[in-house]
This record gives C-alpha cells, sequence and structure tokens, in this order.
C-alpha cells in the first residue's frame, strides 16, 4: 500500500480534515513496534509537511482497514512527537486508554 497515490492522496486528504490545513507528503517510513518481544505495530507512516498550522510543521499519517472501511490516523509533530515511531506509540496508548475507560457490556 505504501507509496500508491491513491492510497497517499487518502490519507493527506483525512489530515488536513482532521487539523485544518494543507499538507505536502514527503516520504514514506517503515515502523515496527515491539513491546516484550511482541510485534504490537508494524507498517508504513506517511509523512507531511504542513502549511497553516499554528503549531506544528510537520504531521505522521496512515490507515488501518476496518469493517466496513478505513480508520485514519493522523498525529501532529509536536513535542514529545519527534518521529513517525513517536506518532504510533502515541497512537497506541491513545487506543489503549480509550479502551480502558470504555463501560463494560456486563
Amino acid at each position: 500500500m505504501a507509496n500508491d497515490a491513491e492510497y497517499i492522496g487518502r490519507v493527506k486528504l483525512a489530515l488536513e480534515h482532521l487539523h485544518n490545513c494543507g499538507a505536502v507528503h514527503s516520504a514514506t517510513v517503515p515502523v515496527l513496534e515491539v513491546f516484550r518481544g511482541q510485534t504490537v505495530w508494524q507498517g508504513d507512516v506517511e509523512i507531511f509537511d504542513l502549511a497553516d498550522h499554528p503549531t506544528a510543521k510537520r504531521a505522521y499519517a496512515w490507515s488501518e482497514k476496518t469493517k466496513p472501511g478505513e480508520r485514519f490516523f493522523a498525529v501532529l509533530e509536536i513535542p514529545p512527537i519527534k518521529s513517525a515511531l513517536d506518532a504510533v506509540r502515541a497512537s497506541i496508548v491513545a487506543d489503549a486508554k480509550k479502551e480502558k475507560n470504555r463501560p463494560s457490556n456486563l
């Protein structure tokens, strides 16, 4: 999926919509996150240079297939986020917090 123009276009559009700014694709980087010897996340992260964003000059974005569609992720390069790996880690932590705070069905 990496470097596919249609895919990058969808991720770019989602990023621009989520963060209300312009974006120009600059690179695709592979990311592998391992925790306690287990692969937690593996994939490509798209790097975008931002225009007209008040606090960030760069963002990291990707998507994952879901049923019935696609879920987009867009993380701004604002400290402590300094890399694509940091962005993926922050996304994993945010998802874990959401899951922890979700009411369970008894």
